[in-house]
């Protein structure tokens, strides 16, 4: 009389199988990496966002940048209160009518990854005028860095 089921060779085989699957699926989807993409991917939507405010800001005022943007690279303020060593922006692009910007975008790794009052983002103005923002905290791309 034939004995129905399976051998303990046969589930075992079966549970390998899956278990090599799962792990080649886990390994093609990376969560981790994909959250870090996501993460570049908002840092470079908000360095654009925070130089075409600049631009605008300087169309608006007959091509004049906003004053607070030196020769050095420094951290953009998140905010008008204890800028201390930051560059505020807040007057010049949000302000009470927030005509550039609602508000200073901030790095999503932020407030671990940034100055006191930081918002992850540096902004230069070099000796011809033109302006570049970066994130530095950038997690899958060597930088993110926007000139113009």
């Amino acid at each position: 009389m034939p004995r129905k089921g399976f051998t303990l060779i046969e589930i075992l085989i079966v549970i390998g199988i899956i278990a090599i699957l799962s792990s080649i699926v886990i390994i093609a989807v990376n969560p981790a990496r994909q959250f870090a993409q996501a993460r570049d991917t908002k840092r470079q939507s908000d360095v654009n966002a925070i130089l075409n405010a600049v631009y605008q800001y300087a169309v608006g005022n007959n091509g004049a940048l906003p004053s607070a943007i030196t020769l050095a690279p420094t951290e953009i303020c998140k905010d008008d209160v204890s800028c201390t060593g930051l560059i505020n922006l807040h007057t010049s692009l949000v302000g009470a009518t927030q005509i550039y910007l609602v508000s200073i975008p901030m790095d999503p790794s932020c407030p671990t990854a940034c100055a006191t009052n930081g918002a992850g983002y540096t902004i230069v103005r070099n000796a011809n005028g033109r302006i570049t923002v970066s994130a530095p905290d950038a997690e899958i791309a060597a930088s993110i860095s926007v000139t113009r």
